[in-house]
C-alpha cells in the first residue's frame, strides 16, 4: 500500500489504470510470490494445528484466512504471471485432505481465476496493438514463445489445481462448468464475434474457437476429479450421509444440462466443430455414470467423420487435395475421439453394438474416409466389443471386424511384396528406378505404388491398432488377464508354482483376449515381411542401392526423424513448418510431393516399427508360447536374431527392436520358458550388442583406433555413397566398423551440421535403450519395479502398523480412489492383482538367475556390456547402469567366476571414472562411489548392503573351520533382500588401487581399519573420497606442470 501511495503521489493525475499496472506489475509479481511462498513452507504446521484445520474461528483461524483472502484476491490481477506464482501453494494446499474446510471459501475465486487464463491471448492483437491490456502482456512476456511455453506449464499444473477442486466441492465445480459452459453457447456459440474468418468459416484462433478451447481442460479436469459418489446412480451411491445425497443430485443435475448443451450445440464452422468435439470426449467420464446422452454423442462423432469441405475445389492453393487440412484435423480428432471415448465406457455400447456396427459398414463403403479414420473405426468396434460378456461371440465379432485386413494380408499382391527383399523393392517402386528413374515421378506410377503400399501397411497397422485394444481390455477384466481356469485364488497367491506359468493352448487365452485367435494367420506373413525390411540393409543389396543416385534414398533417414533431432520448437510448424527439415534428404522434395524417393524412407519406417510392434503385442498376449505354434517358432527365431540381420540394422532400427519387442519379451514369458525361448534370442543379441556399442563408442572414447574421429563418425552423405558402396561390396570387417561407428546413417542431401546431430541422438539411444530393457527386466523399474515397491509400501505399513499408507500414493500424483488400497504410484488396484504380483515375483526371482547365472554366454555379454556402458560419456546411460551394476552384484558376487569381470574390470572402471574426473560425468559422481563401495565391501570385506548399495555394510563373520574365508550370507539367494558376499576374499580392488599415483600400501590398510570399523554409508563413502582424492590431487599438480612447463 505504501509503494503505491507513493507511485501515485510521483504520478498524481496522469497515469490510465493500464499504466499504473504495468508500473507496479514487478512490485505485484513478487508480492504474490513472497506471500505464496511464506504459507507453502508453512504447511506443515499449518495442518497440525487443530485450532486452524477445525475451523474453529479462534485467534489463529481468523488470522490465516485473513491472509488466503488477500492472497485469493491478487488473482484477480489481469496478468497471468501473477496468478502463476501461487499455483504451487493452492496445489500443496488442495492435496492435504485437512485443509479442506478451511479452502471451501476461496475455491470459487481459484476456478475462475484459473480458467479465465487458460484462455489462449490473441497475440497478433498485442503486436499490432489493439488489444486493452497490451502493455501489460508485453510487460509479463517479452515475445509469443515465452507466452507460449508459460501457458504450457500453466496448463499442465491447472491439471491437478481443477482435479483437487472437483473432489473436495464437486458441486461447485459442476455449477461452474454450467455457467461458463451457457455463457459460451449464449455469446460465442455461433462464432461471435466472427473475427479471423476465410471467407464463411473461422479461422482456427477466432475468439469463439479460442474461448472453447480454453474452456476443454476445465471440463476435462473437472469431471476427471469428481468423486464417484457425486456421480453414482443413486442406489449405487455408497453413503447415504443426506449431506452427500444432496450434493450428488446438484452436480448429476449440472452435468446432465451440461452434456444436453454439448449434444445440441451444431455449429457449422468446422474449427467450431472441431472444439465439439474435444467437449464430447471429455464427457466419456460423466458418461461412466449416466449414459443417458452417450449414444447422441457417438452418432454426432459418426456423422462428423464424413464431414466434407464443398469448397475444396475453389480454394486457391488447394494443389488438388481432396480435403482441406481443416477437414483432415477435424475427422482425426473424431476418430481418436470414438476410439478414447469407447475405451473408456464400452459396457455401455455393447446393446447398440449391431447398429453402430452397420453404421461403421456404411462409413467403410463410403470410400470417402481416411486410412487413420478407418484404423479409427476398426479400434472402435473393436473396444465396444471386448466388454461383450461371452468369449465367443467377442473374439467371433473381432475377427469379422478385422476380416478385411486379414484378406489383404492373404492376399496375392501382399504375398509377393513380403516373400522376398526383391517383392518388396517392386512393390515400393525402388527396382523400376533401375531402368527407369522417371518412374519415382510419374504420376500414374505413384499413386499406384502408394495405393499399393497404403494397403498393405493399414492392413498391418489395423490389426496391431485392435490388437492392442483387446490387450488392454484383457488385462482389465477380472482376473486380470490371467485364463479363468488357472487364475490362483488370493488365498494361494504366494505359492510358487503356478499353473499358467508355462504355454497356454490359444482357446484359454481367447477367453480374456478376443485378438488370439487371429495369430495363425497373421504371424506367418508378418515374419516375411520383417524378414524381407531388415535384408534390404545387408551390405549386398546397400552396394547395389548405394549406387544409384535415386533408389539410395530407400535407405536413408526419413525428414522426420532429422527433425526429431535438432530438438526445435514443434510450434513453428513441425518438419513441414519454418525451420523443419522437409525435403532436405532428398534435396527439393519430401513425402507430400508426387515422387516416391523422399517417401520410401518414411514407409520403411512404419512397416518396420509395426512389424516390430505385432512381435511385441504377441509376447505381450503370450501367444509366442502357445503349443499351438510352437512349430512356427523356429522361424521366428530365424527372422529375430538372424545373424546377418543383427549385423546390418542400423542403430535406429535395433533402438526400436529393443523398446518395442524385446522389453515386452522379457516382462511376458513364463518363467518355466526362460530356457526355451528366451536363451535362442538373448545369446546371440547380447553378443551383438556388446561388439556393436564397442564399435559405436570407440571413435569418441579413443579416436586413435580407426582413423580420425572426426571423419568417422560422420554420417553418410550423398557424395560419399560411392565409396560406400564399394566398401559394402566387400562385406568385410571393414565395412561394419565404419557402418557401427555412423550407426549405420546414410542422411542423403541433409547438410553437415544436422547430420552430426543425428549421429549422436543415434549413439545415445541404443545405449540408453538397452539401459532402460535391462533395468525393466532386472525391477529396477516398470512394472515389475512397481511390484517390489508395493510390497516395500507393504512392509513399512505393517512396520508402522498404519494401514492408511497402504491406501496413499505418492503426494505428487492426484488420488481419487476414496479409501480404497493403491499401488505405490498412485494407481488403482483391481481384485485379482495379488495373484498377478505373485506370478511377476516369481519372474523377477527367475529372471536375475536366469541372465547371470544359468546362461553363461548370456551372463557374459550381458555384464561385459553394462560393465563399458559405465565408461560411455553419457549421463543417462551411466547412471542406469550403475544401477543395474549393483543388482549384478546382488545376484552373483558370491560367484567366483564373476569375480574378475567384478573386482577387475568393473572396479577399474568406475577408478578410473571418479579419478579423471571428466567432465561428462558431473552429477554422477555418488552414484559411482557407491559402485565402488559395493564391489569393495563385497569382494574384499565381506560385507554385504542392502538392494542398491544402500544402508551400511553388514559384516559376515569369519567361517570357524576357515578363518582364510567368510561365512556367506544367508540371502545369498536372495538378491532382492541384499544377495551374498564373495567368501574367498579377492585382493584385485585392493592391487588396482595400490597401482593409483600417491596410494601406498598403508593408505589401502588404512581404508580396509576405516570401511570395517564404521560401516555406516556415509563413513564409509567418506572413505573412499578420502582416497581419490589424494588421487585427483596428483593428476590436477601434474596437468598444470605439464600445461606450464
Amino acid at each position: 500500500a505504501e509503494a503505491e501511495t507513493a507511485q501515485c503521489q510521483l504520478f498524481p493525475n496522469n497515469l490510465t489504470e493500464q499504466q499504473r499496472r504495468v508500473l507496479q506489475f514487478q512490485y505485484h509479481r513478487k508480492l504474490s510470490k513472497m506471500m505464496a511462498m511464506l504459507v507453502g513452507s508453512h504447511i506443515g504446521f499449518i495442518s497440525a494445528d487443530k485450532e486452524i484445520v477445525k475451523n474453529q474461528g479462534g485467534t489463529k483461524h481468523q488470522i490465516l484466512s485473513s491472509y488466503l483472502s488477500l492472497l485469493s484476491n491478487i488473482l484477480s490481477h489481469p496478468s497471468g504471471r501473477i496468478c502463476h506464482e501461487q499455483i504451487n501453494t493452492w496445489i500443496a494446499l488442495l492435496r492435504d485432505p485437512t485443509m479442506s474446510k478451511l479452502l471451501s471459501p476461496y475455491l470459487q475465486t481459484l476456478l475462475n481465476a484459473y480458467m479465465s487464463h487458460l484462455v489462449r491471448l490473441p497475440w497478433n492483437d498485442v503486436e499490432d496493438g489493439t488489444h486493452e491490456l497490451t502493455s501489460l502482456i508485453q510487460t509479463s512476456w517479452e515475445e509469443k514463445e515465452e507466452y507460449d511455453s508459460w501457458l504450457m506449464d500453466l496448463r499442465s499444473k491447472c491439471s491437478q489445481l481443477f482435479k483437487y477442486i472437483a473432489q473436495i466441492n464437486p458441486k461447485l465445480a459442476a455449477a461452474t462448468l454450467h455457467t461458463k459452459l451457457e455463457y459460451l453457447l449464449t455469446h460465442h456459440g455461433n462464432g461471435q464475434p466472427r473475427n479471423l474468418t476465410n471467407g464463411e468459416q473461422l479461422q482456427q484462433w477466432s475468439f469463439a474457437c479460442v474461448q472453447f478451447e480454453g474452456f476443454h481442460q476445465p471440463l476435462d479436469n473437472l469431471l476427471q476429479g469428481m468423486p464417484s459418489w457425486s456421480l453414482a446412480e443413486k442406489e449405487d451411491c455408497a453413503n447415504s450421509d443426506p449431506g452427500r445425497l444432496e450434493i450428488r443430485a446438484s452436480v448429476r443435475s449440472s452435468l446432465n444440462q451440461v452434456a444436453n448443451m454439448i449434444i445440441s450445440w451444431n455449429p457449422t464452422d468446422v474449427w467450431l466443430k472441431f472444439r465439439r468435439t474435444t467437449l464430447v470426449n471429455a464427457l466419456k467420464y460423466y458418461w461412466q455414470y449416466d449414459p443417458t446422452t452417450l449414444l447422441t454423442g457417438v452418432d454426432a462423432m459418426l456423422t462428423y467423420l464424413a464431414t466434407s469441405d464443398d469448397h475444396m475445389a475453389t480454394r486457391p492453393h488447394s494443389n488438388g487435395k481432396k480435403h482441406s487440412d481443416e477437414i483432415v484435423s477435424l475427422r482425426k480428432r473424431t476418430g481418436a475421439c470414438l476410439v478414447s471415448i469407447s475405451k473408456k465406457v464400452p459396457h455401455h455400447l455393447v446393446p447398440w453394438l449391431a447398429q453402430l456396427s452397420e453404421r461403421v459398414k456404411n462409413l467403410l463403403s463410403s470410400n470417402d474416409l481416411l486410412p487413420m479414420n478407418e484404423m479409427h473405426l476398426y479400434e472402435f468396434l473393436s473396444c465396444v466389443a471386448t466388454a461383450v460378456e461371452d468369449p465367443l461371440a467377442r473374439s467371433n465379432f473381432v475377427s469379422d471386424v478385422l476380416s478385411n485386413a486379414i484378406n489383404v494380408l492373404d492376399s496375392i499382391e501382399v504375398k509377393n511384396a513380403v516373400n522376398s527383399v526383391e517383392g518388396l523393392m517392386a512393390t515400393l517402386g525402388i527396382s523400376a528406378a533401375t531402368n527407369d528413374p522417371s518412374s519415382v515421378t510419374n504420376p500414374l506410377v505413384v499413386k499406384q505404388t502408394t495405393e499399393l503400399y497404403v494397403k498393405m501397411f493399414s492392413a498391418f497397422n489395423q490389426l496391431l491398432s485392435v490388437g492392442k485394444r483387446c490387450h488392454e481390455a484383457a488385462k482389465k477384466r477380472p482376473g486380470g488377464g490371467l485364463p479363468p481356469t488357472t487364475a490362483t485364488p488370493p488365498t494361494l497367491s504366494t505359492q510358487s508354482n503356478f499353473p499358467d506359468e508355462g504355454p497356454i493352448s490359444l482357446s484359454d487365452l481367447a477367453i480374456n483376449d478376443p485378438f488370439v485367435p487371429l495369430w495363425p494367420r497373421i504371424l506367418p506373413t508378418l515374419l516375411c515381411a520383417l524378414d524381407a525390411v531388415l535384408q534390404l540393409w545387408h551390405p549386398n543389396y546397400q552396394a547395389v542401392l548405394l549406387r544409384h543416385n535415386i533408389q539410395r534414398y530407400a535407405l536413408a533417414i526419413s525428414d522426420e526423424e532429422a527433425y526429431l533431432a535438432t530438438k526445435q520448437d514443434s510450434t513453428a510448424g513441425g518438419v513441414y513448418g519454418e525451420g523443419g527439415t522437409a525435403g532436405s534428404i532428398v534435396s527439393g522434395w519430401d513425402r507430400r510431393d508426387v515422387n516416391l524417393a523422399p517417401k520410401w524412407s518414411g514407409w520403411l519406417n512404419e512397416l518396420r516399427h509395426t512389424c516390430f510392434q505385432l512381435l511385441g503385442l504377441a509376447a505381450g498376449q503370450r501367444v509366442l508360447f502357445a503349443p499351438e505354434l510352437a512349430g512356427i517358432f523356429p522361424r521366428f527365431v530365424s527372422v529375430i536374431v538372424d545373424e546377418r540381420h543383427l549385423k546390418s540394422m542400423e542403430n535406429r532400427h535395433l533402438t526400436q527392436y529393443l523398446k518395442q519387442f524385446l522389453e515386452i519379451l522379457l516382462l511376458s514369458c513364463p518363467a518355466t520358458l526362460y530356457q526355451s525361448h528366451l536363451s535362442p534370442i538373448l545369446g546371440p543379441l547380447f553378443e551383438h550388442l556388446q561388439y556393436r556399442l564397442q564399435c559405436n563408442w570407440a571413435p569418441i572414447i579413443e579416436p586413435n583406433t580407426l582413423r580420425s574421429s572426426s571423419e568417422t563418425t560422420k554420417a553418410l552423405t550423398t557424395p560419399a555413397c560411392e565409396n560406400a558402396a564399394a566398401l559394402a561390396s566387400n562385406t568385410g570387417e571393414e565395412w561394419f566398423l565404419t557402418y557401427y561407428a555412423r550407426c549405420g546413417l546414410f542422411v542423403g542431401d541433409l547438410d553437415a551440421v544436422t547430420g552430426e546431430e543425428v549421429v549422436e541422438k543415434a549413439r545415445v539411444e541404443l545405449s540408453r535403450a538397452l539401459s532402460d530393457c535391462l533395468q525393466a527386466a532386472l525391477a529396477l523399474k516398470g512394472e515389475w519395479g512397481l511390484v517390489l515397491a508395493n510390497q516395500a509400501k507393504e512392509e513399512q505399513a505393517v512396520k508402522k502398523n498404519d494401514p492408511s499408507k497402504l491406501k496413499s500414493g505418492p503426494r505428487t500424483r492426484f488420488n481419487d480412489q476414496e479409501g480404497r488400497r493403491v499401488n505405490a504410484d498412485g494407481t488403482p488396484r483391481s481384485e485379482n492383482d495379488i495373484a498377478i504380483e505373485a506370478r511377476k515375483t516369481l519372474r523377477i526371482n527367475s529372471m536375475c538367475r536366469f541372465l547371470l547365472l544359468e546362461n553363461e554366454k548370456i551372463a557374459g555379454f550381458l555384464v561385459l556390456t553394462v560393465i563399458q556402458c559405465l565408461g560411455y560419456p553419457d549421463v543417462y546411460t551411466c547412471r542406469r547402469c550403475a544401477r543395474i551394476c549393483h543388482r549384478i552384484l546382488e545376484t552373483v558376487s558370491w560367484n567366483e567366476q564373476y569375480t574378475d569381470l567384478l573386482g577387475n574390470k568393473m572396479f577399474s572402471i568406475v577408478v578410473k571414472a571418479i579419478v579423471t574426473e571428466p567432465k561428462w560425468m558431473v552429477g554422477l559422481e555418488w552414484d559411482m562411489i557407491n559402485v565402488l563401495r559395493d564391489v569393495y565391501c563385497r569382494l574384499v570385506l565381506g560385507q554385504t548392503l542392502l538392494p542398491g548399495g544402500q544402508g551400511p555394510g553388514l559384516q559376515q563373520p569369519r567361517d570357524p573351520t576357515n578363518p582364510a574365508l567368510f561365512e556367506q550370507s544367508k540371502s545369498v539367494d536372495k538378491p532382492l533382500q541384499g544377495g551374498g558376499v564373495l567368501c574367498r576374499s579377492s585382493d584385485m580392488p585392493r592391487v588396482i588401487l595400490s597401482r593409483l599415483p600417491s596410494i601406498s600400501v598403508e593408505n589401502i590398510q588404512t581404508l580396509d581399519k576405516g570401511l570395517t570399523e564404521k560401516r555406516a554409508a556415509k563413513d564409509q563413502v567418506r572413505r573412499f573420497c578420502e582416497l581419490l582424492k589424494l588421487v585427483s590431487a596428483y593428476l590436477n599438480i601434474l596437468l598444470f606442470q605439464s600445461c606450464y612447463s
